[in-house]
């Protein structure tokens, strides 16, 4: 029997509940003067689970390689941090908690937690500005939280960069896909406005791990 560890796509559910108080805070993020600030608000923080308990590990700085990120890799960036009362949420523990155990991460193992609203108003918005990628680490899920106004951001899985999308799906509020980043390739298409006398946008928290040591 295959481990947990050993899947390469598993979709959750978090519970809704959850869902609609942690969407609260997407409407205090911040934008971070990088070069996708005029499209994505963000906050980063790194966390663990210890005990049963997500722990903030004090860490808002990051950066990937440009071998993975030709949009902006060998770029350190510093973001605010996700907020406390979020990052002590029930919703939070749920969702942690859920991706340590799907991964087989030891207590104390790093989780890298970005919370994104990517933003659409005249023309389309970039969601993956990268194009089809891989994010350089072992394990991500992606986990759509809200969309408002909105029409494409399918996320879509690949098993090789050129192939044919294996999954190519719009997240609901509160699915989480897992996935193999060392294995597969993803991406999500631009977002496009529906009602022009509205914002547009979507929400989604982005959760990466190392592989265990």
């Amino acid at each position: 029997m295959l481990a947990h560890a050993d899947y390469l796509l598993q979709l959750h559910q978090i519970d809704l509940d959850y869902v609609r108080d942690m969407g609260a805070y997407f409407n205090n993020l911040p934008q971070t003067g990088h070069a996708d600030t005029a499209f994505r608000l963000r906050r980063y923080s790194v966390v663990s689970m210890r005990d049963g308990v997500v722990c903030d590990e004090q860490r808002q700085t990051f950066c990937q390689s440009s071998d993975v990120n030709g949009f902006q890799g060998d770029v350190l960036r510093q973001f605010e941090p996700l907020e406390s009362t979020l990052i002590s949420s029930k919703g939070m523990l749920q969702l942690c908690q859920g991706f340590q155990e799907a991964n087989q991460l030891d207590d104390g193992h790093e989780i890298e937690i970005h919370q994104i609203r990517i933003i659409t108003q005249g023309s389309p918005s970039l969601v993956a500005p990268e194009g089809i990628h891989q994010d350089g680490f072992a394990h991500i899920a992606i986990v759509g939280i809200a969309r408002h106004n909105i029409q494409g951001g399918d996320f879509m899985v690949f098993r090789g960069k050129g192939e044919k999308a294996m999954f190519n799906e719009k997240l609901r509020d509160g699915e989480v896909a897992m996935l193999a980043d060392d294995k597969l390739w993803h991406y999500a298409k631009p977002i496009k406005i529906i009602d022009t006398n509205d914002i547009g946008y979507m929400d989604v928290f982005v959760l990466t791990a190392k592989g265990s040591a």
